[in-house]
C-alpha cells in the first residue's frame, strides 16, 4: 500500500529539528487541527461532537508537558482517537434510543472542512451512506477502518497509536473493510446530469404532478428522514414508488412552499440545502431516483449552517 497523507506528514514532524522548540504550541495544534477533525468526524459521524473532541484534545495538548512529544501529529492524533473510543460506546446507546432514523450530521464539504475530496473513492469516505454502514463497526474496528482508508496510516502505525499487535489491527481491518463492504451507490451524475435531474424532481413536486414525480422514482425507491423525534418526520424509511410520491407531495405542499432551495456539496456530493429547515441528498441510476436521505433534526443542521455562514453560503439558486 501506497504512503497516504499522514505518513508524509509524521515523516516531516519526525525531521524538522527540535520542532516544539521552534513553532509555537498553538501553531503546531492548528496545524493539526483539520486532520483532528476529520478524523473525529469519521469516527463519530457527528460534527459537533467532533468539534468537542477537538477541544478536549486542545485542553490535553496545552496542560500536558510536551518536553517527550518528538512526533506532534501523532500524538494529536493518538489522542483525538482515544477520545472518540471513548465516547463511541455511549454513542452507541444514544444511537438505539434515537427517535426514528439514524443519519449523520451533515458537512459542508465545499471549504475543505474533511480534507481533499478529489477522487470517487475520497468522496465515498464522508459519504452519508458509508458513515451509517460504519455505525455496525466496533469502537476499535471503526477506529482501524477510518485511520488506514482515510488517513493512510501502516498496520504498524495502526499498532502503536492504538496499542494493540499489528497482527491484531490487520485482523481489525480485514473484518471492519468485509462488514462495510455491502453494495453502495455507486453511479454519480456530472455536475449537469445532476441538475437535470434534480431539476425535474423538483417542478414535478412543487407542480403537484403525481404522476410526473412517479416517473422520475425507480420501483423500489426508498426515502429516509431523520428528525430525532423534534420535528415532524417519517419514523421508519418509506419504500416504493406509490408511496415515496405521495409522501414527498404532501411534504412539499405542507413544508416546503417558499422555502428558498439551493444546491450546495454536502459530504462529497452535490444536495439540497432548504434554508434553514433540512438537507436533502439523492441517488440515482438509470436517470432515475433509487434513494433520498432528509435531514431535518435542527439540532444536527447548526453545525452545517454555521458553515455555510462563515463561507458566505452556497451559489446558485434551485
Amino acid at each position: 500500500m501506497n504512503e497516504g497523507p499522514a505518513a508524509g506528514v509524521r515523516r516531516a514532524l519526525c525531521h524538522a529539528p527540535d520542532v516544539m522548540n521552534t513553532l509555537d504550541s498553538t501553531t503546531v495544534f492548528e496545524e493539526q487541527r483539520g486532520r483532528m477533525f476529520g478524523i473525529a468526524y469519521r469516527m463519530l459521524g457527528s460534527a459537533t461532537e467532533a468539534e468537542d473532541v477537538v477541544q478536549d484534545a486542545w485542553l490535553r495538548w496545552s496542560a500536558d508537558d510536551r518536553a517527550d512529544v518528538v512526533h506532534p501529529g501523532a500524538w494529536l492524533a493518538k489522542t483525538v482517537t482515544r477520545l472518540c473510543l471513548n465516547q463511541l460506546d455511549s454513542a452507541r446507546v444514544r444511537r438505539e434510543e434515537y427517535v426514528g432514523p439514524w443519519l449523520p450530521e451533515p458537512v459542508y464539504t465545499g471549504d475543505g472542512a474533511l480534507g481533499p475530496l478529489e477522487s470517487a473513492e475520497q468522496r465515498d469516505g464522508v459519504s452519508l451512506a458509508l458513515l451509517v454502514l460504519l455505525e455496525q463497526l466496533t469502537p476499535t474496528e471503526r477506529a482501524v477502518y477510518v485511520l488506514r482508508e482515510a488517513f493512510g496510516y501502516g498496520h504498524r502505525e495502526l499498532a502503536e497509536l492504538l496499542e494493540l499487535s499489528e497482527a491484531n489491527c490487520r485482523q481489525l481491518y480485514r473484518r471492519a473493510a468485509g462488514r462495510v463492504a455491502a453494495p453502495r451507490p455507486r453511479f454519480e451524475p456530472d455536475p449537469e446530469e445532476w441538475h437535470s435531474l434534480v431539476s425535474g424532481f423538483m417542478a414535478a413536486a412543487q407542480q403537484g404532478d403525481l404522476a410526473g414525480l412517479e416517473r422520475l422514482l425507480a420501483a423500489d425507491v426508498v426515502f429516509v428522514s431523520d428528525g430525532g423525534g423534534v420535528v415532524s418526520a417519517a419514523r421508519r424509511p418509506v419504500l416504493g414508488r406509490d408511496n415515496v410520491a405521495r409522501l414527498l407531495l404532501g411534504l412539499f405542499d405542507k413544508y416546503a412552499a417558499g422555502v428558498p432551495v439551493r444546491v450546495v456539496e454536502v459530504n462529497g456530493v452535490l444536495s439540497l440545502s432548504l434554508e434553514n429547515t433540512a438537507v436533502v441528498q439523492f441517488e440515482f441510476e438509470n436517470g432515475l431516483v433509487t434513494g433520498m436521505r432528509n435531514i431535518l433534526n435542527p439540532e444536527k443542521l447548526k453545525f452545517f449552517q454555521e458553515q455555510l455562514s462563515h463561507s458566505g453560503g452556497p451559489s446558485g439558486q434551485s
